[in-house]
Parts: structure tokens; sequence; C-alpha cells
């Protein structure tokens, strides 16, 4: 999602741009992640030897571990929605209408255009290859399913069209639960609950995305109603070094523990990651060209996670209509894929998705304007 940044003049602080410069950094990993997606016929690669992927020695965690990058991106929500709507929601100065005009502006366009473009891109594959590419289920309840960004509820099963929209489709669900829960109280045990039910459904295997995208969702707003809590404390910065140390330690033991790293995986990311974004969302005093350099890149994650996907099948229809395979290996085609998608990322956020936004922010208010006068009339009457 897209964080609420004022431009900042030459040494101006600002308490979310270390948030933003994750928030990249965690769409970053899953861009070198899913390269390897390169190296697929179908639904599986082809002789990939992950040990030769371009840098995998200095990028070996995120080549191999880079899909850990949603789990961020769940937290991540978790602060920024508890931040700026846990009390409007709350005190009823964001209504339901709003919020859901706040989230469709913001997440729908860039969705409809990649889910479009990705159904005619696999068309193509299709007709060259005789099956589809990395994703198989690309049938009309599939198609209908992403089309209402449903895909991950249950309706339908197996990754489609532009598969990486499976984790938005989940936090869109959370998005609802989150309104709804605000509705009926803002207490920070609320949080725990939530928090410790997950955990609970995980140990005894009864988890799911759904679940999981929740437990850490919830952490993360706890973190955020922390912050708030701390920023008023005189003992701020003591708690903040506290913090530091203790995410350093968590970090070591992992390292230290990473032969068994799927077994403790979940647990690990509910109890680090929202201390991570604790200390990150400190004020952070940066040159003004410094911080509006992070901002567009934090405002390009969303597009890199929907459009490099369509860039990869870009990528290997070109090999395969020029008869040539994918050098998959060559560190020159990593580059160009990195910034190809970068670059397209930046030009679709400023010239599509925020006009986009303005135009149905402004159009649904329009709408939603009448019904409001007619109410108040109504009330006057």
């Amino acid at each position: 999602m897209q964080l609420a940044l004022k431009p900042a003049d030459s040494g101006e602080t600002n308490k979310l741009v270390g948030l933003e410069a994750l928030r990249f950094l965690a769409a970053f990993s899953i861009l070198i992640f899913h390269y390897r997606h390169l190296s697929f016929v179908a639904d599986k690669p082809v002789d990939l030897v992950p040990e030769r992927l371009p840098l995998y020695g200095f990028l070996r965690a995120l080549h191999e571990s880079g899909a850990y990058g949603v789990w961020v991106f769940w937290c991540i929500s978790g602060f920024i929605f508890f931040w700026k709507y846990r009390d409007p929601i709350a005190e009823h100065s964001i209504g339901g209408w709003k919020f859901f005009t706040l989230r469709f502006s913001r997440l729908y366009p860039l969705h409809l255009m990649t889910l479009l473009l990705v159904a005619l891109l696999q068309s193509a594959y299709f007709n060259l290859r005789g099956c589809f590419f990395v994703y198989q289920d690309n049938d009309l309840p599939h198609f209908l399913a992403q089309l209402f960004m449903a895909s991950e509820w249950g309706i339908v099963h197996g990754y489609s069209f532009d598969g990486p929209i499976w984790s938005v489709s989940v936090e869109v669900l959370v998005y609802l639960l989150f309104f709804l829960m605000l509705r009926a109280t803002r207490s920070w045990l609320l949080n725990v609950v939530v928090v410790a039910a997950c955990l609970g459904a995980a140990w005894s295997d009864l988890s799911g995305q759904l679940t999981n995208c929740l437990a850490l969702f919830y952490i993360g707003g706890l973190a955020a109603i922390v912050r708030r809590a701390v920023d008023a404390s005189r003992f701020r910065r003591k708690i903040e070094a506290c913090a530091w140390l203790v995410a350093a330690i968590v970090l070591l033991v992992a390292y230290a523990a990473r032969a068994q790293f799927d077994r403790f995986d979940f647990p690990l990311f509910v109890a680090a990651t929202p201390i991570l974004l604790f200390c990150l969302s400190r004020e952070i005093k940066l040159p003004r060209m410094m911080q509006g350099a992070i901002v567009a890149a934090g405002n390009m994650t969303y597009s890199s996670y929907l459009l490099h996907f369509p860039i990869q099948i870009a990528i290997v229809l070109g090999f395969a209509v020029a008869g040539r395979p994918v050098p998959v290996y060559d560190g020159a085609l990593f580059a160009v894929y990195l910034l190809t998608t970068l670059l397209l990322s930046y030009f679709a956020f400023r010239y599509f998705e925020a006009p986009a936004q303005r135009f149905i922010r402004s159009a649904f208010r329009k709408a939603d304007s009448p019904t409001r006068e007619t109410l108040k009339q109504a009330s006057s009457a």
C-alpha cells in the first residue's frame, strides 16, 4: 500500500521513511526470487542450477528466500493501517464507503490492467508452447475470481493469470475484518487475541494464508500502537535502543539456526518483523533528495509486484519468437529484467496508478454526495 508521506524540505524528519525503504527491499526480494521463472517451461524449471543464477553468492538469501517479502508486506500494511486508520474508523470519521473507495482506488486499477495484459500474453505463450507459463489454471472461473480479487478466498484453487495477486486477495479479506473489528473496539488487546489465535492455529497445523496474514497484519498494527505510546514517553530513546538490541539478537539466533529455519520461520517473522518496524518508524532526518528517492522507491512496490510477471512472459516470448533459449544465467539479462521492471513500475505509478486513484476517488465522492445530501434534507425535514 502507499504510505502517507509529505514532501520534505532539506533536513526534514519523517517518521515513515524507514518503512518505505523496507517496503522497497521486500518488493525487490520478490523480484529476485521470481527471476528463476525465466527457466520455466509450463510450471516447472528446466535444468535449473540455482547456484549459477546471477550474483547468487551475493544475493543467495533473496534468490532462495525472497518469497518471505510477502510476509514483510503484510506486517507493514498492518502497521500503516493502524497508524493511519485506527482512530478515524473507530470514531466513525471514516465510514465504510470512504474506506472502500480508498482501498479500491489504490488496488484495483493496476490489478485490472495487469490481469487483462497477462491474459493476452498467456494466450500468445499457449499458442507457441501448448501450455501456459508458470501459472496453469487460466480458465474462466479463475479469471472471474481474479476479476473480483477473490482468487485466494477458497472459491477456486490454484494460481492463475498474474499469480502474485494471491497475497493481495488475502489482504483484501483482512481489510474487511480490520474495519469491522475496529467498529467494535480499538483496544490493543484485540491485536493480542488475534495474533495468539493465529499462532495457535499454526501450531495446530490449522493455519492458512488468511491466518498468516491476520497474524502479521495485527502484530504490525500492535507495533504502530506501541510506537505512538512510546513517542509520548520520556524513556523513548532507551526503549528504542532496547528494541534495536532485541531485533539484532533475534536475527543472530535465526542465522545460527538457519539449517532449521523452515521449522520456525513463521513465529520468527511474527516476533521479529514488528520490532524492526518499530525501530524503523522513528523520526529519520534525511536530505530532501534522498527522502524523495526513498518515497519514490516505496511508491513503486505495488507496480513492481504486479508488473514483474507480465514482463517475464514478454521476455520468454521474445526469446521464443527469436528461436533462442533464455540465457537465465546471464548477468545482463538479470540486469535488464530488474531495471525494466523498476523503470516501468515508476512510470506506472506516476502516470497510471496515481491519476487513476485521483479519478476514482473524485468520481466516487461525487456519486456519494447526492445520497448524503438527501439524508441531510430528510433529517432536517
